[in-house]
């Protein structure tokens, strides 16, 4: 129902029944997430609100509705205001006769594949299994560091178009194996999700809007969440197995350890929280906070303003409510629960210093290497090309991979400009480590019955 506002419905009576869609509740703290899994709309309410949906799911009427809660909490909440809300989020099928309006839900990805086909992505074993064979890959290069990979296991073969075709087929398919995993577990769990490309900063990714999860018990988000992890390590760990039992001066080991790179490569950029990876779900659900992201963005705005624009005096209306008068907006933070207001505070840092020194990256190294390799590319092209490139294969590759390895690290190059350098190792391989799957999008608030203020996106 988007785009549509509660002053846009038609307004139940005190005798008016409410027929809900089928909708999913379960506590959180000390509120309540309620949601729409066929539209992925999901809003967090304090207690009163949560009862109030199980009382017009049971088909009490309006009026019938307040006069309950009013006799349980002894307090008076507006249910028809409330209702409106519920049905501005697409929660409501009819008001008393008349049906309301409802939009076709969002296409998941792979809809054929259902629960019952991949119940065994949630079994309690799995995490062990990996848990197993990580030790196992980790045992065996401890005993044998040789097998530690470094960027010049890229160039597995002298001949460059090969390892920019093969490098490019492992790079997606991992990426892709990677969102699988995402969408896999999720939709064990009950959540359709859909995979699609998008941009964090400058990096172009993949990401799996598994937005429903929310409702599900905390272990089983977090299989999500860390599911795309998972899948990277135990290729990882199956590969560096492989190569203990290779000849290491065979193709099959130089492939493998090819593959153990690119595997291993898209890890480290999950750490940057900052572009709402893997990890920052997994941080928002272990911090208890709906909008980790967004909270603290907002209160960076805040931060940034008080900087720019100093604090007016008493007399021209001091500080309320913990916030200090600027533009007519205080401290965000203040609205929010004391364990969420912290975690939101020093989020805010890292938002702020991980953006600004990705960014930073970006135009100090990046961009002066993407250009350089361009224009060695459109150089390449010249009559010279074919008597330097068959001269000094192994020496140029090593210094081209080098350069590229630079334009990986956090701040690197976005994937379309490493596709656009097409002479650049592994464009593919560029793409992969920039990418990092994300897990669900914020959806419109709610508001509670009787509290006035909105309720806070849940990511």
């Amino acid at each position: 129902m988007s785009g549509t506002t509660a002053q846009d419905l038609p307004r139940p009576g005190p005798s008016t029944r409410v027929v809900l869609h089928d909708l999913a509740v379960r506590p959180d703290g000390d509120e309540w997430i309620v949601g729409r899994m066929a539209t992925r709309t999901f809003v967090a309410m304090p207690a009163a609100g949560a009862r109030a949906v199980e009382l017009l799911r049971d088909g009490l009427s309006v009026d019938r509705t307040a006069r309950t809660l009013r006799d349980e909490t002894g307090e008076d909440f507006d249910i028809t205001d409330f209702v409106g809300d519920l049905a501005a989020l697409g929660f409501v099928a009819r008001i008393g006769d008349r049906p309301l309006p409802d939009p076709d839900p969002p296409r998941a990805s792979l809809p054929w594949l259902r629960p019952r086909h991949v119940r065994f992505a949630l079994h309690p074993v799995l995490p062990v299994l990996v848990g197993a064979l990580l030790v196992a890959a980790v045992g065996v290069l401890v005993r044998r560091p040789d097998l530690v990979p470094g960027y010049r296991d890229l160039l597995w073969s002298p001949h460059g178009s090969l390892v920019l075709v093969t490098g490019a087929a492992a790079g997606w398919t991992l990426l892709l194996a990677h969102e699988l995993a995402h969408l896999v577990t999720a939709r064990a769990a009950g959540v359709p999700g859909r995979m699609r490309l998008g941009t964090r900063l400058q990096f172009l990714v993949m990401q799996t809007d598994i937005s429903g999860i929310e409702l599900a018990p905390r272990r089983h988000r977090m299989t999500a969440y860390l599911a795309g992890i998972a899948l990277n390590l135990s290729v990882a760990s199956v590969l560096v197995l492989l190569l203990a039992v290779t000849d290491p001066a065979s193709t099959e080991h130089r492939l493998l350890a090819a593959g153990l790179l690119l595997a291993l490569m898209p890890l480290p950029f999950q750490c940057m929280v900052f572009t709402r990876t893997d990890l920052y779900f997994v941080l928002q659900d272990l911090t208890g906070c709906r909008d980790l992201y967004g909270d603290g963005l907002a209160y960076a705005r805040y931060v940034f303003r008080r900087l720019v624009r100093l604090p007016r005096s008493g007399r021209d209306g001091g500080a309320r409510d913990g916030g200090v008068r600027d533009g007519g907006a205080g401290d965000p933070s203040t609205g929010l629960p004391p364990n969420e207001r912290r975690a939101v505070r020093v989020y805010s840092v890292v938002l702020v210093t991980g953006t600004a020194a990705c960014l930073a990256f970006m135009a100090a190294v990046t961009l002066p290497v993407d250009i350089a390799l361009l224009a060695g590319a459109v150089r390449g092209l010249g009559p010279e090309h074919g008597r330097r490139a068959t001269s000094t294969p192994w020496r140029s590759w090593s210094s081209w991979a080098g350069s590229t390895c630079c334009g990986w690290s956090p701040g690197g190059a976005t994937a379309a400009t490493a596709a656009t350098a097409a002479t650049a190792a592994t464009a593919a391989t560029a793409a992969a480590a920039a990418t990092a799957a994300t897990a669900g999008t914020a959806q419109p608030p709610g508001r509670a019955p009787g509290r006035g203020a909105g309720n806070r996106p849940n990511g």
